[in-house]
């Protein structure tokens, strides 16, 4: 999340004043001499004063103290291992590092000086296309470009892969629309109410209606029929996701599918599988959600998540050229040759594109089914843990969606505490297992959903879940007045969101709350 801060004056940025004029009275004898760094780091002159926050000084300091001072500053960021909340990647090999390490200065966008970077990315493409079962070019290929077979390209991640897909698709549709002689001006999107956040910004970016399949308290994917009898000429698209973030369900991509061709529908469907897309062919290799449906005419995966690579880079891969409009490609020769380029923004850096690469010939398929089966195994024996514990599972296991455990007290009148002050008893001990309430219209389930990714190994888990029973029996062990103070004491000082002030306060969200079952109140920014 990109936060759009306020330039604040000097006297303004949250240091007590009347601190600062009493320390100025004190006056010691101390050392002022001449840096000649013969001790260390902290005997410097910088180690004693503050690191600029507002404006450049006015001189330079030695790469060291650079170096060490921001290292320092970066230490009470919280630890990406135990971060539970997050699909992303936070382990690589060293190999890897050092690769991605030694690309930092390529611009990938520049294909005629870093020819070996391209040719890297369309290597990833062809591999990750064939992955999802893209049909391949025919000899010699058609003038229209329909025999050419799939057609993709590396995005900065997700997010813009779907900008991407949702930008072709409304496209075509308003090309049909053209040449028909139709109106064009009222393009719609088929989705659950549970897609992320980014495809909201996709329909609200591109003017694209929302026409929304609401989950249900027992229900939390979308429900096919419900979806195709949705869809109308205006209809540009119908997104199906491949594990959602909020339960890690994955949506029934072939019953939608065939549903349309039962109906004679042409609409055609975009796979959001930004997380399932690199653990669905290796758990469930038999599952059908890809290429291998007719209807399916885009796919999106995150490299960064379950491809296994630091963010950010993502994937899409289109079922043929016809399915990306020519004139949303640009052609340009600035610099050094011509060369085709369809992105939301230009450069980037080619690190990441390579460290998706090192990862897909150094694991292999076998070695991304180990991974992903182990991941499985442990999502699995969390959830039998906690539904041993009382927990109420909402994820499903063994395959049927990603590696990951969504679950919820069980409805109890006299319990004095809910998943939000459960949540913050495990912030307290390091862990960041996020609460939260179920998608539009069944905002009164809330739940609490841990991530499993590569490094949360067995004895992690095991870790996690004594965590769970201690902070469950420290609030069992509270009245309802003290849990509330505790709440929000973590919720102002312990947390980032609660002490931050790096939103402009014009953008800042209004705080409301929400009240449960035990008649607590939780702020929500």
């Amino acid at each position: 999340m990109v936060h759009l801060a306020a330039i604040p004056n000097e006297s303004n940025d949250g240091v007590n004043d009347s601190l600062i004029q009493a320390v100025k009275k004190v006056h010691l004898q101390l050392a002022n001499d001449e840096d000649s760094f013969t001790t260390s780091v902290y005997g410097s002159r910088f180690a004693a004063i503050d690191l600029p926050r507002h404006e450049m000084p006015e001189n330079e300091m030695p790469k060291e103290v650079a170096y060490r001072m921001i290292k320092d500053e970066l230490s009470l960021d919280g630890n990406p291992m135990l971060n539970l909340a997050s699909f992303v990647t936070t382990y690589m090999e060293e190999e890897a590092e050092k690769l991605m390490a030694e690309s930092f200065s390529k611009n990938f966008i520049d294909y005629e000086e870093y020819p070996q970077s391209a040719d890297i990315q369309n290597r990833c493409v062809s591999m990750i296309g064939r992955l999802f079962h893209a049909p391949m070019a025919n000899e010699g290929g058609g003038v229209d470009g329909s025999d050419i077979g799939a057609v993709g390209t590396s995005c900065v991640g997700s997010s813009e892969a779907i900008m991407l897909a949702v930008l072709a698709m409304k496209k075509r549709w308003r090309n049909k629309r053209i040449e028909a002689g139709k109106p064009y001006d009222k393009p719609n999107l088929v989705m659950s109410s549970a897609v992320q956040v980014c495809w909201e910004k996709a329909t609200r970016y591109f003017e694209v209606d929302e026409k929304l399949v609401y989950c249900t308290e027992d229900r939390f994917v979308i429900d096919p029929e419900e979806t195709v009898n949705l869809v109308d000429e205006n209809t540009i698209g119908i997104c199906c996701i491949l594990g959602t973030t909020y339960t890690g369900e994955y949506e029934d991509v072939k019953a939608v599918n065939d549903l349309l061709c039962k109906k004679g529908l042409d609409t055609p469907i975009h796979v959001d599988a930004a997380s399932g897309g690199f653990v669905a062919p290796f758990v469930v290799p038999d599952l059908e959600w890809d290429f291998r449906l007719e209807r399916v005419v885009s796919i999106n995966v995150s490299g960064h998540k379950y491809g296994l690579v630091y963010p950010g880079v993502g994937w899409v891969v289109w079922r043929g050229a016809e399915y990306l409009p020519k004139e949303l490609v640009f052609n340009i020769n600035y610099l050094g040759a011509d060369q085709a380029s369809f992105t939301l923004n230009f450069s980037k850096g080619a690190s990441q594109v390579i460290g998706q690469y090192y990862q897909l010939i150094r694991l292999g398929k076998h070695g991304y089914r180990a991974i992903m089966s182990n991941l499985t195994r442990t999502a699995n024996y969390l959830s039998d843990s906690l539904e041993s514990l009382g927990f109420i599972i909402m994820s499903k296991k063994s395959g049927e969606g990603l590696p990951l455990v969504a679950f919820r007290l069980t409805p109890q009148e006299d319990r004095n505490y809910d998943e939000f002050a459960l949540a913050h008893q495990l912030r307290v001990r390091g862990w960041v297992v996020p609460a939260y309430t179920m998608a539009p219209h069944t905002e009164h389930l809330k739940m609490l959903r841990v991530v499993v990714r590569e490094d949360f190994t067995r004895s992690r888990c095991d870790a996690l879940i004594k965590d769970i029973i201690q902070g469950q029996a420290t609030l069992e062990a509270m009245d309802q007045d003290s849990i509330r103070r505790q709440n929000e004491f973590i919720g102002k000082h312990h947390t980032a969101s609660g002490k931050a002030a790096h939103n402009h306060p014009k953008y800042r969200k209004e705080k409301h709350s929400i009240q449960g079952k035990t008649g607590k109140t939780h702020a929500i920014c």
